[in-house]
């Protein structure tokens, strides 16, 4: 491979100094229009680049900001990365993109590499959920923000969404539809946001159990069966199918993880003749563009991901900036909300759709497509606080 130009290749062609070069590239006024023609001839012709990050590193800044994700398989990170990159150009800055894959010791390795490349900082979901990797990165002194995840211990700014509240409005909105057998089928539980989400699930079967007996109700259960993966894609969702299918009394309603997670299960009952809606119900999570694409449009939790990048983004950049001395460490909490589709539509008890919820038109059965977009709802407001106070 040939090598590349370097200054001084430059300056033996232009016969100048270096610093002459050095002068061209960053302060042209202060050298002849000789000299400089004669440095630009010699530049073009050798084609040489001049090394940016080096310039950078040694003025102490970086005009590069890192996002380190947790599976850039998930539609979500797309999401997150969109916002993020709207972010960074609007405060003339790129973002560089990494892949954890939900290993901690990847997400090790790659936060050395960025701390040994000096990058401006690094929107992070951390993989290593005890927090121990992102305390030996901060000893690098480089800014970070938790994006939908938080570690115990953390200190920085943090950009999370609500997943109790979204997991609470899934569940309720397949009881009100009747529905009192519902299956959870989450990814790994490892992880917290499948957690908080079931979570959310307990807490509406509690309620709506809460209400059946303030109301004197004879039928008060609603019966949430668990049925964990140790993956959050479609394969996970159709190996859930197969196991609610071997069920004695199978599950009227499936809530899912992940929108990945509900296409599987779609696919898995299809595959065995079971209808949705009309034999089982289906809401998902992410609202990603899978989601009103598939066969029979999923119901899904929307989570608001690209505003939830481009504020992440925001928050490091002021961190970073020259305001950084300014800055003070915020939490920013986005709401998630209900999407209604054909996957939950019709009910066991003739229930309405909840108020809350952002309804479509859209196929009643999986056997035929829908046709009609989602519509789009006015971008949530985040709630903030000092995660220091």
């Amino acid at each position: 491979m040939t090598k590349s130009a370097g200054m001084r290749d430059v300056a033996q062609l232009a016969g100048v100094s270096v610093g002459t070069v050095s002068n061209v590239l960053n302060r042209p006024d202060a050298v002849s229009p000789g000299t400089r023609a004669r440095v630009q001839a010699a530049i073009a012709e050798l084609g040489f680049v001049r090394s940016e990050s080096a310039r950078l590193l040694r003025a102490g800044s970086s005009q590069v900001l890192a996002l380190l994700a947790l599976d850039l398989a998930d539609p979500f990170f797309v999401g997150v990365l969109r916002g993020a990159e709207q972010a960074a150009r609007a405060a003339d800055l790129g973002v560089l993109v990494m892949d954890s894959a939900s290993s901690a010791a990847t997400e090790a390795t790659h936060l050395v590499m960025l701390a040994q490349q000096r990058v401006r900082g690094v929107l992070v979901t951390p993989a290593d959920v005890s927090g121990a990797t992102l305390a030996e990165f901060g000893r690098a002194r480089i800014p970070y923000v938790l994006v939908d995840r938080d570690i115990p211990g953390g200190t920085g700014c943090r950009v999370l969404v609500d997943d109790v509240a979204g997991g609470a409005m899934a569940v309720a909105h397949l009881i009100a539809a009747g529905h009192r057998r519902i299956a959870y089928v989450p990814g790994p539980l490892e992880l917290p946001q499948y957690r908080d989400r079931l979570e959310g699930a307990r807490l509406a079967v509690a309620e709506a159990a809460e209400a059946a007996e303030a109301a004197g109700a004879a039928d008060r259960g609603v019966e949430l069966v668990l049925l964990p993966g140790a993956r959050a894609d479609v394969a996970a969702g159709r190996d859930a199918a197969a196991r609610m299918l071997g069920l004695g009394e199978r599950p009227t309603g499936v809530f899912c993880g992940n929108d990945l997670i509900a296409l599987g299960v779609l696919q898995g009952l299809f595959a065995a003749g079971v209808t949705v809606p009309g034999d089982v119900a289906i809401v998902g999570y992410d609202d990603a563009e899978v989601a009103a694409a598939a066969v029979v449009p999923l119901s899904s939790i929307r989570r608001p991901a690209t505003r939830v990048g481009q504020a992440a983004a925001e928050l490091l950049v002021e961190e970073s900036g020259a305001a950084a001395g300014e800055h003070v460490h915020r939490e920013l909490v986005f709401q998630p909300e209900l999407v209604v589709r054909a996957s939950s539509l019709g009910s066991v008890s003739a229930a309405a759709v909840p108020t809350n919820a952002v309804p479509t038109n859209a196929a009643p059965t999986n056997t035929a497509p829908a046709t009609a977009a989602p519509a789009v709802p006015t971008p949530p407001v985040p709630s903030a606080r000092n995660p220091d106070s």
